[in-house]
C-alpha cells in the first residue's frame, strides 16, 4: 500500500474511533419528573412487595434451610413498581426472567463451582442470551444468575430448588403485590401484557 493509501486508512480509522467515542456523549436532556402520586405508589408497592418476601422469610421459613430474600428482587421492585409500563417489568419478564436465569445460574455453579471466576460471568452472559431467546428479558435476572453462582453455602445447598424457592415463589409474590398496588391509581394499568 502506498504511503498516501496508508494515510487515508489511518485517517479513516481515527475518524471511526472519534465517532465511536462521540456516541458516549449522550444528550443534555434529563428524564422528566414524576408526580408525587407516582412517587407514593412506587414506594408503597416496593415496600409491600419486599415486606411480603421478608415476612415469608423471617416468619414462615424461619428454622428451615430455605431463603426468600435475594438481592435481585430489590432491582425487580424498582422495575415492577417504579417503571411498571416498561416491557421489562411485565409478568412474563418478571417471572420468566428470574426463573430462566436461576436455572442458568445453578447449572453454571454446578458445572464450574471450582472456577467461580469463570462461572459467574458465564452465568450472567448465558442468562442474558436465554432471556433474549425466550423474550423474557428482565435485568434483575442477571443478578439472580450471579447469586446462584456466588451466593452463600445456604444458596448453593438448595441446588435446583433455588429455581422454585426463593426465585419462582418470590417473583410470584412480587407480581401479586404489583397487580394489587399498580392498579390502585385510576390512571395506571398493570400489566400492559401477560405473554
Amino acid at each position: 500500500m502506498a504511503f498516501g493509501g496508508e494515510l487515508r486508512f489511518m485517517r479513516g480509522n481515527w475518524k471511526s474511533l472519534i465517532d465511536y467515542f462521540r456516541k458516549m456523549k449522550g444528550t443534555s436532556e434529563s428524564p422528566p419528573r414524576v408526580s408525587s402520586s407516582e412517587i407514593f405508589w412506587s414506594s408503597a408497592g416496593a415496600f409491600l412487595g419486599i415486606v411480603s418476601l421478608t415476612v415469608t422469610n423471617y416468619k414462615i421459613l424461619d428454622g428451615t434451610d430455605l431463603v426468600m430474600v435475594i438481592g435481585s428482587f430489590g432491582a425487580s421492585a424498582v422495575l415492577v413498581y417504579g417503571a411498571a409500563e416498561s416491557p421489562l417489568a411485565q409478568p412474563r419478564n418478571l417471572i420468566g426472567g428470574h426463573v430462566i436465569s436461576a436455572i442458568v445460574g445453578v447449572t453454571a455453579y454446578q458445572l464450574l463451582d471450582a472456577e467461580l471466576w469463570l462461572g459467574a460471568p458465564l452465568a450472567v452472559s448465558a442468562a442474558i442470551a436465554a432471556m433474549h431467546a425466550t423474550r423474557t428479558l428482565h435485568p434483575p435476572g442477571g443478578g439472580t444468575a450471579l447469586i446462584a453462582v456466588i451466593g452463600s453455602a445456604k444458596i448453593h445447598a438448595l441446588g435446583y430448588l433455588f429455581v422454585i424457592i426463593p426465585t419462582g415463589v418470590g417473583a410470584i409474590l412480587i407480581l401479586v403485590v404489583a397487580l394489587l398496588v399498580n392498579n390502585m391509581p385510576k390512571n395506571k394499568q398493570y400489566p400492559k401484557f401477560w405473554h
